[in-house]
Parts: structure tokens; C-alpha cells; sequence
């Protein structure tokens, strides 16, 4: 039976429980289907709208920037001014840009709209589990953090999947425009259903802002995330290096800063405990090579098969499809396990991953899309699922209520950033060995290899998980 602790003014009853989960997930669900989205709609975008190949750049990586960059802020707002008020912002910032994104007349408007559509996303997602971790506990909890990681996985996928048959079909000749305005629909639905079924919580108005952690953790993003979206396509100009050495020092200034709000009695934005809570520091440290691994062999795959072998985006998405799958089977299934095997199912799931990139690169030689290919495709979703929702379910659960925001802002920061850092990493080993379509096969090999080691570093810090899980997991 679902569990639910009331700790707002109106909290959700049993009843209410599963028509909640439904609401914010599919809140999620749009957020990261339209990280993946417009890079299949990108060339018809160029050919509509006149774009330039930095123009495009700038479409796809907009959205991903202000997103990556505005979560721990947003995450605090959350619980400042209450998490039901900042979803239903979220979802309706999100809902316009997409609007507009889809009505966009040149390529400029469309680059500003996506950074606001990212805003919006940001704004939404990181209440999203906030309010798991606040109205659900025990084995209910568990289950609600497994349904999130099978969501994100999912999302990723669907959002080539559909942005393919969208494009495709091109409805009443709209060419790409409804990649972005199936969102709208969607969107008024969660409206009104999120102002109807969310409990309301008005927040803590007393707590302050801090706005210097703010400011510092943002620059030390912003510098991460802008080079490695644009690097590689932009060559590594000298910029790009700079913006990486000034993350560093925004880094080392936010620990100064928070370090300063904590002896001082500020309220810092990511406090000691939280990264003292078990589990959270090592599971945080896992998610990162693991989505970093899930994105990497997203965006390997779909250039294997569309560049390499000449297929379209439809047929890409088709391929990895049962990766998707096996990763939500496992996501939802692990908790039947002993609970004494819960820990170990991390490094094993990772244990996994890293055979199925080492047959990935045997069966990518062969430069055609074959049942082995597809198997290890299938063992590395199974592997993933398998690691990532218990990674995810212990990092989480053993966080005090009162640190729910800053946990959310710090694992969805996380999730996202290790999305930019797979695509910027495995996507330079693999772009800067594939010049025409017969070095597919090799630099998937060479790729596939190096994600191999990701697994294994991620399989060998997931190692520090506590042995103990929540009560019910």
C-alpha cells in the first residue's frame, strides 16, 4: 500500500498518490524528451528557416544550457516559495516557449525561445523529486525514485523516436514545427490537472537566498556546460579552454562562499550534511559516469547508423529501442530483489554495461546492424536499469526532508550535466575518427572501448555505496 507523509497543508491521500506520480512525471517526461527532440528536427530547421550550422548549434545546446545551469536555483526556489507553484511555472514557461518555438519565423527567435523553453524545464523538474521525497517514504518512495530513472530513460529515446515521426510525417506541410508544439497540448493537460491534484505547500518565505552560492555555482556551470555543447563543433577554439579553467576557479569559490554561510549562519545553498548524507556523495559521483555512459552511446548509436551505415533518425531510434526497454523493465523490477543484494546491483549493473561496450565493439565492425549488435544494445539497457535506480533510490533516500530541495537541485544537476559530458566526451573520441562513412566502423570500436572504461571507473565508485537500503526498497 502506498505510503504518504503529509508535510504540507494539503497533502495527497492514497487515493491521490498515483494521479500525483502521474503529473510530475510527465512533467519530466516532456523535459527530457526535449533534450534529444530537436536534434532530429535540426537539418529540416536549417533548410525552414535558413540556419547556419551555428545557428543549429545554438537550437539544440540553448535548450540544454539554461537548463543545466538554472536546477540547484530553481531547486531552492522550490522551497522557498513552494513546489507546487514552481512545477505549475515550470510546466506553463515550458508550455509558451514551445508554443513559440513551434510558431518561431527565424532561426534567432527560435535560439531565444529554446533558451526559455530550457528555463521553464528547469524550473519543473527539480520539484519533481522534492515532492517524492517529501509525500512518499518507505517502499513507496522506492518505487516512485525507480518510476523517475525508467521515465528519464524512456524520454531520452522517445524524444528521437518522436521527433523522427514527426518530422516525417510532416503534418499539413508544418515540416519540424510540431516537435516543439506537441508539447502545448500536453502541457495545458498538466496545467490544470498539477493546479487540481498537487497538494499546496506555500514553502519557507523566512529562509533567505543565497544568492552568492547562487551566482558562483551558476558561472562554475555555465563555464562547464557552454564549451563542452559547442566545443567540439567549433573546433576547441582558445575560449572554450578558458571557460574550462575559469569553471575551476567559480568551483573553488563557491566551496569559499558556502564554507563562509555556514560558519556565518547564512543558508547555503548545498550544505555539509547533505553531502555527508549516506550514500549521497558516492551515488552522485556514479550517476554522473553512468548518464554520462547513457548519453554517450545515445548519441554513438545515432551517428553510427545514420552517418555510417546511411539509415534515417526512425531507424537509429528503432535501434536502440531495446535498450529503453530492458532499462525500464530493470528499473521497475530490481526492489523484488533480496534487500541484501540492493548494494551490489550498482557495480554489477555497471559490470554489465562494460561487457555489452566491449561486444558493441566487436559486433560494430562489422559495419551493419545485426542481432548481436541489438543484444548487446538490449544487455546494456538491463546493465543500466539494473545500476542506476538503486543508485539513484539510495542517494536519495537517506536525505533529511528538510535538505529535499537541495538534494534534488544537486542529482538533477547531476543527471543533466552527465547527459553534456557523455555527448562532449564519447562524441569527440568518435567525431574526431569518423571523416567519411567507411571510418564508422573503427571509431565506434575506439569509442565503444573508452565508454568501457567510464563503466568500469563508475562500477568501481558505486562500490561505496552503505550496505543498508530504505526500509521497503
Amino acid at each position: 500500500m502506498t505510503e504518504i507523509t503529509a508535510t504540507s497543508t494539503d497533502a495527497p491521500t492514497e487515493a491521490s498518490a498515483r494521479g500525483l506520480l502521474a503529473i510530475v512525471l510527465t512533467g519530466v517526461f516532456i523535459a527530457t524528451l526535449d533534450v534529444a527532440i530537436a536534434n532530429v528536427a535540426a537539418p529540416r530547421i536549417g533548410t525552414d528557416l535558413h540556419a547556419t550550422g551555428a545557428d543549429l548549434q545554438l537550437v539544440v545546446a540553448g535548450y540544454m544550457i539554461t537548463y543545466a545551469v538554472l536546477i540547484v536555483t530553481c531547486a531552492r526556489l522550490g522551497d522557498l516559495a513552494g513546489r507546487r507553484n514552481m512545477f505549475l511555472a515550470g510546466v506553463a514557461l515550458f508550455t509558451l516557449a514551445s508554443l513559440a518555438c513551434g510558431v518561431a519565423w527565424a532561426a534567432v527567435p527560435l535560439i531565444v525561445f529554446r533558451f526559455v523553453q530550457g528555463a521553464g524545464a528547469a524550473l519543473m523538474v527539480p520539484q519533481v523529486l522534492s515532492l517524492i521525497q517529501l509525500h512518499f517514504k518507505d517502499g513507496a518512495r522506492a518505487k516512485a525514485l525507480s518510476t523517475y530513472a525508467a521515465v528519464i530513460a524512456c524520454g531520452a529515446i522517445a524524444g528521437q523516436i518522436v521527433g523522427g515521426v514527426l518530422v516525417n510525417a510532416d503534418l499539413w506541410g508544418s515540416q519540424w514545427r510540431p516537435v516543439f508544439l506537441v508539447n502545448v497540448p500536453i502541457g495545458l493537460v498538466l496545467l490544470v490537472a498539477g493546479a487540481r491534484a498537487l497538494p499546496k505547500d506555500n514553502g519557507h518565505p523566512g529562509r533567505r537566498l543565497d544568492l552568492p552560492g547562487l551566482a558562483t555555482l551558476s558561472l562554475a556551470v555555465f563555464a562547464l556546460v557552454l564549451p563542452l555543447v559547442l566545443g567540439h563543433q567549433l573546433g576547441w577554439p582558445t575560449w572554450t579552454w578558458v571557460s574550462l579553467a575559469l569553471c575551476a576557479v567559480f568551483v573553488a569559490l563557491f566551496v569559499l562562499v558556502e564554507r563562509r554561510a555556514s560558519r556565518t549562519g547564512g543558508s547555503p545553498l548545498i550544505r555539509g550534511d547533505l553531502l555527508r548524507a549516506p550514500g549521497m556523495l558516492v551515488g552522485a559521483s556514479g550517476l554522473l559516469a553512468a548518464t554520462a555512459n547513457y548519453a554517450g552511446i545515445l548519441f554513438l548509436i545515432t551517428l553510427y547508423v545514420q552517418e555510417g551505415l546511411g539509415h534515417g533518425a526512425l531507424v537509429a531510434a528503432m535501434v536502440f529501442l531495446p535498450s529503453a526497454v530492458a532499462f525500464g523493465f530493470a528499473s521497475l523490477s530490481w526492489r523484488k530483489l533480496p534487500a541484501a543484494w540492493h548494494r551490489s546491483l550498482a557495480p554489477a549493473g555497471l559490470g554489465l554495461t562494460t561487457l555489452a561496450f566491449l561486444g558493441l565493439a566487436l559486433t560494430m565492425r562489422g559495419g551493419h546492424i545485426s542481432v548481436w549488435m541489438e543484444l548487446c544494445i538490449l544487455c546494456f539497457g538491463l546493465g543500466m536499469g539494473t545500476a542506476f535506480s538503486p543508485m539513484f533510490t539510495i542517494a536519495f533516500s537517506k536525505v533529511p526532508p528538510i535538505y529535499a530541495a537541495d538534494a534534488s537541485g544537486v542529482l538533477t544537476t547531476v543527471n543533466q550535466l552527465g547527459q553534456v559530458i557523455g555527448v562532449a566526451v564519447y562524441g569527440s573520441v568518435f567525431l574526431s575518427l569518423f571523416h567519411t562513412p567507411s571510418d564508422a566502423p573503427h571509431a565506434a570500436l575506439v569509442t565503444t572501448l573508452v565508454m568501457a572504461c567510464g563503466s568500469v571507473f563508475g562500477s568501481l565508485i558505486s562500490l561505496g555505496l552503505p550496505r543498508n537500503t530504505p526500509k521497503g526498497a
